[in-house]
């Protein structure tokens, strides 16, 4: 059986690791228990969440013990890494009640029988610290001038750093701190952008334990132009059925550039390496089945198999001008369309638009039809005589497609 390291390497996940050779060799003689964090911002995860997920995952089936740790603390903190202004300050109960969401998606990929996998929540052992004590046993061993010379710090100096984010990294080191006195945990992850926050751990470990740990972050899910994959027009790509559907899921993925889609096979599903290599031999149109394999492996895995074939049918329906019930699908009140919607408040009320100015600029760009029909003005009334059998097909460009019924 290869090396779990190895198999993280080759399908692209490592970007930064301590000890790369030390680490390869515990993880190939032992269990290992190894923890990401995920502070409770959201009601859900999302696609970034994902590609931490499958981490875990690759390795619990290499036999190793994941530990889901909920930042009901650090919540109350944010973490500033990426950020250009401060968090939105949540309170207490909203930050549990996020939590609690957290942990029921994460017991859908992962094993938590007796002595798997196991969630820990932060609020544990950080709400109940004494300032003092905290400052002297822990502080003392961070310096500022590095802290400040950190990325995540760094990029805010100018835009301005509050002190209680500035605290922010002290708390994800003492977490790591207190899960190898508490499990024996001996390896942090997470994503790129947490590599300072991750080594501050591992260094405070070394500094208070005179003992070795590891850290270790993985590629950003990024395009290959460089920007942020999972952004929809409505929002962030969610793993919730409710803020996402599983047929919108699958649709991003079924719709990712041909540069993307080896790496997103490699990051988002279980094909094996061999099968990926010659899925993405194809080129132009013969890619599109590498496409769909992506996305049905990545939603089977995020939804289940009978979600995500769903999603497979509606969307080949859709692509052939047919209907599924499985289509996004927005209700209007019958009388709302008799009386008439003007179409760029209807793309607003279906989602297709978040704003009326994004509205008139795909009318104006001719990216709007309704039942094939290509809608050219801006003050184009939508009414009852749209409707065939009870509803009609609003196509955004090429491939988003969005279903509106009458009640």
């Amino acid at each position: 059986m290869s090396n779990v390291f190895d198999v993280l390497k080759e399908r692209g996940y490592v970007a930064q690791v301590t000890h790369e050779e030390d680490l390869r060799q515990l993880l190939g003689e032992k269990p290992v228990t190894f923890y990401i964090g995920f502070d409770a911002t959201a009601e859900s995860l999302h696609l970034g969440h994902y590609v931490q997920i499958m981490v875990m995952m690759h390795l619990q089936k290499a036999g190793h013990r994941p530990l889901v740790l909920l930042g009901g603390g650090t919540t109350m903190v944010g973490d500033p890494s990426g950020k250009t202004d401060m968090r939105k300050m949540l309170t207490q109960e909203q930050i549990q009640h996020n939590a609690l969401r957290f942990k029921a998606q994460f017991e859908r990929f992962l094993e938590f029988d007796e002595g798997k996998a196991c969630i820990v929540d932060n609020a544990e052992w950080l709400l109940e610290l004494n300032y003092i004590e905290f400052l002297r046993n822990i502080g003392r061993h961070f310096s500022v001038n590095r802290m400040l010379a950190a990325e995540c710090y760094k990029s805010r100096l100018d835009q301005g750093l509050t002190f209680l984010e500035f605290n922010y990294m002290i708390m994800q080191a003492y977490d790591f701190l207190e899960l190898y006195r508490r499990y024996d945990c001996q390896l942090q992850m997470g994503g790129d952008d947490q590599w300072s926050n991750i080594l501050a751990g591992y260094e405070l470990i070394r500094k208070v334990e005179r003992d070795n740990s590891f850290a270790l972050t993985f590629q950003l899910l990024t395009t290959s132009e460089g920007k942020k994959m999972g952004k929809t027009e409505s929002g962030a790509l969610w793993l919730d059925p409710e803020k996402t559907s599983p047929y919108e899921f699958y649709q991003y993925l079924r719709n990712v550039d041909d540069r993307d889609v080896e790496k997103t096979l490699k990051l988002l599903t279980f094909v094996s390496l061999e099968d990926i290599k010659e899925l993405c031999s194809a080129e132009g149109a013969a890619l599109n089945r590498a496409k769909e394999v992506l996305a049905f492996e990545a939603t089977k895995i995020v939804h289940g198999e009978e979600a995500a074939r769903h999603a497979q049918e509606a969307a080949r329906a859709a692509f052939s001008g047919g209907v599924s019930e499985d289509m996004p699908t927005t209700a209007l009140n019958e009388a709302v369309l008799k009386d008439g919607l003007d179409i760029l408040t209807l793309l607003m009320e279906t989602g297709l638009a978040a704003s009326r100015s994004e509205a008139r600029r795909l009318v104006q760009q001719g990216g709007i039809s309704i039942n094939d029909e290509k809608i050219a003005a801006i003050e184009t009334v939508v009414t009852l005589d749209y409707l065939d059998a009870g509803q009609m097909i609003i196509k955004k460009g090429k491939k988003v497609y969005h279903r509106v019924i009458a009640e």
